[in-house]
């Protein structure tokens, strides 16, 4: 009879090298497909700012509307390229697109927004409304009848 090393982590190795394989499958099969990085943040609490990565797009490719006070970003790419060198007729097509939709706060003044393409990152700057100062109540003090008397 045989002597049979056992592994107890043999399992587990197993289970952690399926994980990485489908993993690795989805990420491969979406490629350069991939939505673009979108950062959102504040800044002092006075604006907030939204910064999309858009490589491969101009500034010609990119729409920045404000509706209803949603932000919408539209980016759509298109390119073609003809070969007639190596091919009796070779064309390329290819297309890119890219849209985003983010609600933004009450408080975001939308006459302010500006909007800046650089080196690829759009960066989308919107100033928020200075809030209204709390408005005090006086407290009116109440009135004691002169028939009442105190209570011990």
């Amino acid at each position: 009879m045989a002597i049979i090393h056992w592994d107890p982590f043999a399992d587990l190795h197993s289970l952690h090298s399926q994980v990485d394989d489908t993993f690795n499958q989805m990420f491969r099969a979406r490629g350069s497909d991939s939505a673009p990085a979108t950062d959102v943040y504040t800044e002092d609490d006075k604006k907030m700012v939204v910064e999309t990565h858009l490589p491969n797009f101009e500034e010609k490719d990119i729409e920045v509307n404000i509706h209803q006070n949603v932000l919408e970003i539209r980016a759509e790419h298109h390119e073609k390229e003809e070969d007639k060198a190596k091919r009796k007729y070779l064309v390329r097509e290819s297309n890119s697109s890219f849209y985003r939709r983010l609600a933004l706060p009450e408080r975001a003044d939308d006459e302010a927004i500006k909007a800046s393409f650089k080196n690829g990152l759009l960066k989308i700057s919107i100033p928020f409304k200075e809030l209204p100062a709390p408005k005090k109540v006086a407290i009116e003090a109440s009135k004691k009848s002169s028939t009442e008397k105190p209570k011990k």
